[in-house]
């Protein structure tokens, strides 16, 4: 399926009037649909009225119930797919403000009990000292200090204990020069620190040895609701279970690969080491 940018996010409202007349066509109330679905009648409203948008599996459900087959089912759930993902692009943040973009994740993140980050060529927020994070959005114009004050600010997460951090950083993340040798080199520092949260696991990809998989994006995952898949234009959030459940799959992979704990900070160690040694 092909999906327009555009579109991803606003088909709430076309879904929940495909939906609710497929549930007329077919004769049927919304009790009766509801008891069908194992839903309660007050669910089968709210995706009707595009209060709710139902998860993927949720419509497939309701097509099953209502006997709906063919090209109008494919178009629901097309639309159903569509509601489900949202496009968030880098030009229409920058214009709102990047301080707006830190309010959302900082919502984002109250919100989220289990977090997984793959890192494929930057350090993200959370893990940055200031000079990362001033280096990080040093290309967008504007006086950007608000934006690093709560990308700073949004750090306080980590010792959040009621939440666990899992971090998976391939070796170009980690030692890509975007900082100058010294300041590299406390950025290793804070990840070693940083790793040694009773919350947090933070696991390195050293370029090393054989790794049959080829990752193509930074993601996140929060809980099992949500995944973030970052493009160098924008951001696309996917909520539709299958591709949550895909990205998890891909990370538990990457997982296997990785160096933990005492063996994740002696590599960091060695890095920063050759790093400043080579810029000497």
């Amino acid at each position: 399926m092909t999906f327009d940018p555009g579109a991803l996010g606003h088909s709430r409202s076309d879904l929940a009037a495909a939906l609710k007349e497929q549930r007329r066509r077919a004769g049927w109330t919304q009790i009766r649909l509801a008891k069908r679905c194992n839903m309660s009648q007050t669910k089968v409203s709210n995706i009707e009225s595009g209060k709710l948008t139902p998860a993927i599996v949720d419509v497939e459900l309701i097509l099953e119930a209502l006997g709906a087959e063919g090209e109008p089912a494919a178009e629901i759930l097309a639309l159903a797919r569509s509601a489900n993902t949202e496009w968030q692009d880098h030009w229409a943040s920058r214009r709102r403000g990047l301080d707006k973009k830190q309010n959302e994740l900082a919502r984002l993140e109250a919100a989220t009990k289990e977090f997984r980050f793959f890192l494929l060529s930057m350090v993200t927020g959370l893990l940055a000292t200031p000079d990362y994070v001033r280096a990080s959005i040093a290309d967008v114009s504007g006086d950007q200090s608000k934006t690093i004050l709560k990308k700073l600010e949004r750090q306080r997460v980590l010792l959040d204990a009621g939440k666990s951090f899992t971090f998976l950083l391939p070796e170009q993340a980690v030692r890509w020069p975007i900082l100058p040798p010294l300041a590299m080199a406390m950025q290793w520092d804070r990840l070693a620190s940083i790793s040694r949260l009773p919350n947090v696991r933070l696991g390195v990809l050293p370029l090393a040895g054989h790794i049959p998989e080829r990752p193509l994006n930074t993601f996140t995952v929060y809980d099992r609701r949500l995944a973030s898949v970052e493009t160098s234009t924008g951001v696309l959030m996917l909520r539709d279970h299958r591709d949550v459940n895909a990205y998890r799959e891909d990370f538990e992979r990457y997982e296997g690969y990785a160096a933990w704990g005492e063996d994740c900070r002696r590599l960091l160690s060695d890095w920063s080491m050759i790093f400043t040694r080579e810029h000497q």
